[in-house]
């Protein structure tokens, strides 16, 4: 039996509508989630919403509305979107949880009884809409004498009582950590980024705020709430039952991977493990920081009037093509683009000309020149044994060794290569001459496409799981036979013709797309 495998986003921060970014993280991890299903791994995979802080305090301030109200609103719209997308959340998880608070003071008590927590006075500069703290070496100056941070947002000089947690004291087990597990932080260019600024010294961390009430409460002292990325952090944990003894966390933690945006590696990679060894509790396994996801090679702002509401997206051009898009076009890990004109482009050559038009040519050339009828009886040529070695090659070698690494985009390369191959032969093929000179090997040519198109549905399932679906329920394969145990089955075939199963006329997967006259807002 395959190990279990726990997988989770960062959870979003709800202090605004989800945009095109909690998407592509979401969608990425949905591909994680679904592929280790297919290899047979029982997967917990988590996502939800980080709702503490200043800056929910503060937006809700604005809206005229309570923290709790914008969080129940704003949640909301973030499950909608994953709901639209086809997301496979186990849990969608939300830190205004009463379990949530009960387990963030766990493990503050237990970083407390292991002596790494002291009250002292915070005087320094942090950014509220970062939720961080920076020193005066990394902040930059903006307009007159606004100081920035290194993600470009404004800091301010803060003072209050707050409670300190001991970082310094793990500086030498972190730069062990990655020194013996260099798979710990992925890629090795988020790596290289955090080492150096461990490197560098580490400074104890403020962690609690006095100045608003927005949060899990210090225990013993009701006037100091945590600082948010303790909280959000422990969500974690608290999703699988912490701090009780559970099933799950017996069974899941620690976490295969967190799967987060490039500009949280720090929070995730350098004091969440600090916490954790302060209170005794496992590391995850890997933490894989992507990268940011650009509206024609501009990130997004509302003053810059390009956000896009991913809903929009999604409606417009499809929930598949919208998953296949942002895996094929994208290196995973990267900085990328995307516009309306290059999803068009890609669905229509990959989706829509390639991989659909092969299916649908495919199964119609069955349904009309054979009454839907499958037949196991014809022998096979060395063009149908290459063809499938090919095929076999791609969609059980090359893309889930690819996935695995979560080189999606290579991955589907080598996938496209497999369709590439599969309508190149139905070229040299050409079934449509052989049904009046030789309508035996035109029985064979069909049965040995219909047999590399089920392969490259199964294969491609996690990216674009309702189009596999719905392409798997036309071809009449099993619903509990789609995975890539499946592909190693070599009676399938034989037991599907001896079903009596017939093929009927073959709906379209993925119809042409147009460009549309405006582009989403």
């Amino acid at each position: 039996m395959a190990d279990p495998y726990y997988l989770t986003t960062a959870i979003h921060y709800p202090n605004g509508r989800p945009h095109i970014g909690h998407a592509y993280e979401t969608i990425a991890a949905d591909v994680i989630a679904r592929f280790q299903r297919l290899q047979g791994r029982e997967v917990r995979f988590q996502t939800g919403t980080d709702e503490h802080g200043l800056k929910m305090a503060q937006k809700a301030r604005e809206l005229n509305m309570t923290p709790r109200q914008l969080a129940d609103e704003m949640s909301q719209y973030f499950k909608e979107l994953f709901d639209k997308l086809n997301i496979s959340y186990d849990r969608f998880f939300r830190t205004s949880e009463d379990e949530h608070h009960r387990a963030s003071q766990a493990i503050w008590s237990a970083m407390e009884a292991n002596g790494d927590l002291y009250l002292d006075r915070y005087e320094g500069w942090y950014s509220i809409r970062d939720e961080a703290y920076y020193d005066e070496s990394e902040l930059s100056d903006g307009e007159g004498e606004e100081k920035l941070s290194p993600q470009g947002t404004p800091v301010e000089w803060t003072v209050e009582e707050s409670w300190f947690f001991r970082l310094s004291k793990y500086q030498e087990p972190l730069l062990a950590l990655y020194r013996e597990h260099p798979e710990f932080i992925q890629p090795e260019s988020r790596r290289n980024e955090v080492m150096r600024f461990v490197e560098g010294g580490l400074r104890d961390l403020s962690v609690s705020r006095t100045s608003f009430d927005w949060g899990v409460k210090v225990p013993g002292h009701e006037n100091h709430v945590m600082y948010v990325w303790v909280d959000a952090l422990t969500n974690y944990l608290t999703g699988l039952g912490y701090p009780d003894e559970t099933p799950e966390m017996a069974k899941f933690w620690p976490a295969d991977l967190h799967l987060i945006g490039k500009d949280i590696v720090r929070f995730h990679t350098v004091y969440w493990p600090a916490f954790l060894m302060s209170a005794g509790i496992a590391l995850p396994k890997k933490v894989f920081g992507h990268g940011f996801l650009l509206n024609r090679g501009q990130k997004e702002s509302k003053s810059l009037g390009n956000v896009t509401d991913p809903m929009e997206l999604a409606d417009k051009f499809g929930v598949d093509v919208l998953r296949y898009f942002l895996l094929r076009e994208i290196s995973f890990g990267q900085d990328g683009s995307y516009s309306a004109e290059a999803i068009v482009t890609r669905a229509n050559a990959e989706l829509a000309n390639s991989f659909g038009n092969l299916a649908q040519r495919t199964l119609s050339m069955i349904f009309k020149n054979l009454d839907g009828n499958l037949s196991g009886d014809y022998s096979a040529e060395e063009a149908d044994v290459a063809l499938e070695a090919t095929v076999n090659d791609a969609c059980r070698n090359l893309l889930p060794r690819e996935f695995e690494a979560l080189n999606f985009s290579e991955g589907l390369v080598e996938w496209m290569r497999a369709v590439f191959a599969c309508n190149q032969y139905v070229d040299e093929m050409a079934p449509w001459a052989l049904r009046k000179t030789d309508p035996e090997r035109m029985a064979a040519v069909l049965m040995t496409l219909f047999r590399q198109i089920r392969t490259l549905a199964i294969a491609v399932r996690a990216v674009i799981p309702a189009s596999s679906d719905k392409l798997l329920d036309q071809m009449g394969i099993d619903a509990n036979s789609r995975d890539f145990a499946a592909l190693d089955d070599p009676d399938w075939f034989g037991r599907l013709v001896g079903s009596g199963f017939t093929l009927d006329k073959p709906e379209g997967l993925f119809p042409r797309l147009e460009l549309p006259s405006e582009e989403p807002a």
